[in-house]
């Protein structure tokens, strides 16, 4: 269940409507905002998001631990508000991602229930505890960048506020990052918090690896890990071909 209070979900809408970019209510972020509004206080059905995530793992992997390689996030162990506040956006339009938007549309996931149902799942697995990481080359650098620019918003350690549906960074793949930092600083997501678009308008190349590659390297904490090389018992039956193969948990880059 949503651990955000009814007195806290005002403050969730007005969040989404600034997230919208440029703080301004489109009819895109408006219709975000009411999705979450109503997909927060819902109970989920563990069954139906099992179900439901059968979808995300074509790419995501039954695991929900993406690609190494950045072409997927990690998404298993991501806070559940913000899991439900990015499905909103995509369906909304209010995030520009046209391959996952079929993916996530109303049509193949459900309404509001089914987002509830599917982020509580995806939020309950364990994570791949062997991100993919970055060089490793500057991490002092990395690391005053992180708590001067980052630590604020997404927490000391990357754990992200639950409340606020600000994301988890913990475990999350370099080049994923270093996708997103770029799709954030030219407005291309669109759903970006305008703060943090104006803040990394000053990063130099350095200082967008540096930071990245530290904040890759920002662990959960150990009881959201699983065991090297975990499958996820839900999919038995999953078939992984050779490109998901070179994808699959327990494969290590970058480190």
């Amino acid at each position: 269940m949503s651990s955000i209070s009814s007195s806290a979900r005002p403050v969730v809408v007005a969040c989404c409507l600034l997230a919208g970019g440029i703080g301004s209510a489109s009819q895109e972020s408006l219709r975000a905002a009411a999705e979450v509004e109503a997909a927060l206080p819902l109970t989920p059905d563990p069954e139906n998001g099992k179900k439901a995530f059968q979808t995300c793992s074509v790419c995501h992997l039954p695991e929900g631990w993406g690609s190494i390689d950045g072409r997927y996030p990690q998404v298993a162990g991501q806070l559940q508000s913000v899991i439900i506040k990015q499905l909103a956006d995509i369906r909304a339009r209010n995030r520009d991602n046209p391959t996952m938007r079929p993916f996530a549309s109303p049509q193949l996931l459900g309404g509001a229930q089914a987002i509830a149902d599917v982020a509580a799942y995806i939020s309950a697995l364990p994570m791949n505890p062997q991100n993919g990481v970055g060089p490793g080359t500057d991490l002092e650098h990395g690391e005053k960048l992180y708590k001067d620019n980052c630590a604020s918003c997404h927490g000391e350690d990357g754990e992200g506020d639950e409340k606020e549906h600000i994301p988890l960074l913990q475990g999350q793949h370099y080049f994923y990052l270093k996708r997103q930092f770029e799709w954030i600083r030219t407005n291309r997501r669109r759903n970006a918090d305008p703060k943090m678009v104006k803040q990394i308008q000053r990063f130099t190349p350095r200082d967008e690896s540096a930071v990245l590659d530290y904040t890759s390297r920002l662990r959960p904490p150990a009881e959201k890990l699983a065991e090297p090389n975990w499958r996820n018992p839900d999919f038995p039956n999953y078939a992984r071909g050779p490109a998901l193969r070179a994808m699959s948990p327990g494969t290590v880059w970058g480190r």
